[in-house]
């Protein structure tokens, strides 16, 4: 079995910050590309960021130069520091981790169960 549990959500006013937190653990070979998604009420959920797990980055336009996505290979997790933040950033944040429990299965993603944030005016 494999757990994905987030932290780090909460109520921030806008220009402020907070850095969310994703562990990975239960029977794990290996991670691939791990990814952080956000979803607004009434709209589709979409990607902010991805690191690989060689370092690389990729960010939704919109974040861009406000968020930093990081991750620690060897504790198998990843965080999305997230500064100068607006009311267009509440959402619900999920990541979204390629994993390969064994060679069997392949690499699937699994998801998490989503952290609430909120940006007040």
């Amino acid at each position: 079995q494999v757990q994905l549990v987030e932290s780090g959500g909460g109520l921030v006013q806008a220009g402020g910050s907070l850095r969310l937190s994703c562990t990975a653990s239960g029977s794990i070979s290996s991670i691939n590309a791990m990814n952080w998604y956000r979803q607004a009420p009434g709209k589709q959920r979409e990607l902010v960021a991805i690191i690989t797990r060689g370092g690389f980055t990729n960010y939704a336009e919109s974040v861009n130069d406000r968020f930093t996505v990081s991750r620690d290979n060897a504790k198998n997790t990843m965080d999305l520091q997230m500064n100068n933040l607006n009311h267009y950033d509440s959402a619900v944040y999920y990541c979204k981790v390629d994993i390969m429990v064994n060679l069997l299965t392949g690499v699937r993603p699994y998801w998490g169960q989503g952290t609430q944030v909120t940006v007040s005016s």
